[in-house]
């Protein structure tokens, strides 16, 4: 069977060509490697989810996949007490560009390993997948490896969305069209992320973690105060951002921040992660002039108050037009304005995307979710992504970068004015 890529999927397929649009995940295993046994649960994962022999046809926006046997290649390195070799390894992975056309293997995948445990993981084009869809992959993966009764994979890898979902939600996208020239307005009035090298669109990638005290502080204040997690990152992020645009926000016009949460439509346009397997990525943008003084809790009530009215009315749904129209005039766009596009026209310093790995992980397996690892590159959308994932009592985040924007010092220094404002809420 030959599908069609969605909108999402089409995006994707026109922002890889710039630089490679990869996305990582990795679990920590106990016990020795295996490498043959891990092998075969791969090879028996792919085989039974039908996520075999690729072909994408970027030109038509078609792709199919052949159902049969594959041999996986399995990448087995060592694993030192160092936890920077994970990171190091999630860095590689998002740099290292899949085959753009034709017939194509979007998945790697890597072990690392010592006596004691092992890191597996998976860097994906990120055209053929969300992160829920990933993380139910290598579920099966690792239940098979250990020899426990697997659940069935995502079966549908075809899910009709694109022209089906406009028309089905035609009035929450009217409503989010509505907006569109406040986003204008905003967008004027937030300053522009500096890209000394739009072209050199390398990703430099850092890795942290909450303690479980920490994550429950978090996640208990944001109640305390009517806030979602998703609000409290993203004021996070304003507040850790502000000391590193400070000057430049002395402009007379340009004196806001933007961020973007990213998130997953597929309650809105497709069936169940445990059932479809594909791509549903959006997102919506949050500007701040993230004045001086302003404390987290009433930065993150701002938040709130416009992420209600974003998700209660579905505005964020005007995305899917948004993205056709961008699909209608990017060729008519050189490489170099691609490049700048959207920081020029869409500033966003920052994205946030957050995956709950226990929801799926625990919710039919009846097993508690590892510890687990997870990288995204930033694209031409933003220089700077935090992929925050929880799993077990824990928060990961996963900050990738464009290293013509940030280094790795800066990322630091923005990592701990994060954890010391949580901290501090103790």
């Amino acid at each position: 069977m030959r599908g069609k890529l969605n909108v999402f999927q089409a995006t994707m397929v026109r922002w890889k060509a710039l630089h490679p649009y990869n996305a990582v995940h990795a679990v920590r295993i106990p016990g020795a490697l295996d490498p043959e046994r891990l092998r075969a649960a791969i090879k028996e994962s792919l085989e039974h989810a039908g996520l075999t022999h690729l072909t994408l046809d970027d030109a038509q926006m078609r792709f199919e996949y052949s159902r049969g046997l594959v041999t996986p290649e399995l990448d087995v390195r060592p694993l030192a007490g160092d936890s920077g070799v994970v990171a190091a390894e999630i860095e590689r992975q998002l740099n290292r560009p899949f085959k753009p056309n034709g017939h194509l293997e979007p998945l790697r995948f890597f072990a690392l390993s010592n006596t004691q445990s092992f890191i597996f993981g998976l860097g994906y084009d990120h055209v053929i997948a969300g992160g829920d869809s990933i993380v139910l992959l290598i579920r099966d993966i690792v239940h098979r490896y250990a020899g426990e009764s697997t659940l069935p994979p995502p079966q549908v890898l075809y899910p009709r969305t694109p022209t089906r979902t406009i028309v089905g939600n035609a009035l929450a996208i009217l409503r989010g069209a509505g907006r569109i020239p406040a986003m204008i307005a905003s967008c004027r009035a937030t300053l522009r992320p500096r890209l000394p090298n739009p072209a050199d669109g390398y990703n430099g990638y850092a890795s942290f973690r909450l303690a479980p005290h920490e994550f429950q502080t978090l996640l208990a204040t944001g109640k305390r105060w009517g806030v979602t997690l998703n609000d409290m990152l993203l004021a996070l992020l304003l507040l850790a951002l502000d000391p590193m645009t400070r000057e430049r926000r002395k402009e007379p016009r340009r004196k806001e921040i933007g961020v973007a949460s990213i998130m997953n439509l597929r309650r809105d346009l497709a069936g169940d992660a445990q059932t479809t397997f594909g791509q549903f990525l959006g997102s919506f943008r949050v500007s701040h002039p993230v004045p001086d003084g302003i404390s987290l809790r009433a930065l993150a009530q701002d938040v709130h108050r416009d992420t209600t009215r974003i998700k209660s009315r579905r505005l964020y749904l005007h995305i899917l037009l948004v993205m056709r129209m961008n699909g209608w005039v990017w060729k008519l766009y050189s490489r170099e304005q691609q490049q700048k596009l959207y920081a020029k026209s869409y500033p966003v310093w920052a994205g946030v995307t957050t995956v709950n790995v226990n929801a799926l992980w625990e919710r039919e397996a009846g097993t508690p979710a590892p510890e687990y690892f997870r990288g995204v590159s930033t694209g031409p959308l933003s220089p700077l992504v935090v992929a925050v994932t929880t799993s077990g009592d824990t928060l990961h985040a996963g900050i990738s970068y464009r290293r013509t924007a940030f280094d790795a010092a800066k990322i630091a220094t923005l990592w701990a004015d994060i954890h010391s404002r949580i901290a501090s809420l103790a």
